[in-house]
């Protein structure tokens, strides 16, 4: 099974919570994630942001329903690094 070690993600988000806030609220939904959030442009009413998830396996669907719940919208996928490795099995 493929692992999802990166994605980069072009998220519009509002203001409110701002970056801080918005990558917290990810990573305490999904622990053992890694959230990286630049914003890169502003608005009055909104921030054009990029946000890097990284892991050993990224839950991505999950983690963008948890950007929805925010209130943001995720406007393209602009990286992606997928592993073929596989667990060892014991």
């Amino acid at each position: 099974m493929p692992l999802i070690e990166r994605v980069v993600l072009d998220v519009l988000k509002p203001l409110t919570p701002n970056a801080l806030e918005f990558a917290s609220a990810i990573v305490e939904q999904h622990p053992g994630s890694r959230v990286t959030v630049t914003v890169t442009e502003v608005d009055a009413k909104t921030e054009t942001t990029q946000v890097v998830l990284e892991g050993s396996d990224v839950p991505y669907a999950a983690i963008a329903e948890t950007i929805a719940a925010l209130g943001a919208s995720v406007h393209s996928i602009d990286e992606v690094v997928v592993s073929s490795l596989q667990q060892p099995t014991i």
